[in-house]
């Protein structure tokens, strides 16, 4: 059907951020925003620790692969062109759900720009077959991140202990999942809905 796509627009808009799907050619850009990054991505980002320019290619040449299979849907975040970021759908909660996850550079943070970033992630999410639920997920400490999902409307669901405790320094072991089901998010009827950039169908 032509309402409900197999993959989501390969570029996005909403409000003050666009949303593009990473390439290879992002190398440069992506890897100087996370390297800019790091101090406040260790804390949470396990991978984080890893960081080189190498695990930047090798990021960029898995979301290539993962987009491709429809295993999970990688953008960048940008602002007037510039990379502040990196977002995503994944299909890691079993059949019907995608999480979102999401960073970006801390120049960048207290303007809302993550929120809308994930606003259209979920609107975008709502649109592909099967999906009845769009959760993001976070470890109890790391309050930035679950105030994006208290703004957008989701829902507190569940609170459980990560087996094998915490797994980047700044966490407690405790992961906190918001949940947005299908019916919930045409309900709110959001003033301003996610769309596709210019030349996408």
């Amino acid at each position: 059907m032509d309402d409900e796509p197999s993959a989501p627009a390969e570029s996005l808009r909403f409000d003050r951020v666009e949303l593009r799907r990473w390439h290879m050619n992002d190398l440069d850009a992506l890897d100087r925003a996370t390297t800019e990054s790091l101090d406040t991505l260790l804390p949470w980002m396990v991978w984080a620790a890893g960081h080189d320019r190498q695990a930047t290619a090798d990021f960029l040449a898995r979301t290539h692969e993962d987009w491709e299979t429809g295993e999970a849907f990688g953008y960048a975040i940008t602002s007037g062109g510039a990379v502040i970021g990196s977002c995503g759908l994944h299909r890691r909660i079993g059949a019907g759900g995608l999480e979102i996850g999401y960073w970006i550079h801390p120049r960048w943070t207290g303007q809302g720009l993550v929120t809308m970033a994930a606003a259209a992630l979920a609107g975008q999410g709502f649109r592909l077959p099967g999906v009845d639920r769009v959760e993001i997920h976070h470890d109890a400490a790391n309050t930035a991140s679950g105030a994006v999902p208290f703004r957008l409307g989701f829902t507190e669901v569940e609170r459980f202990h990560v087996p094998g405790g915490p797994a980047a320094p700044g966490e407690v072991g405790i992961d906190v999942v918001w949940r947005m089901t299908v019916d919930q998010w045409h309900a709110a009827q959001p003033v301003s809905r996610p769309t596709r950039a210019a030349g996408q169908a």
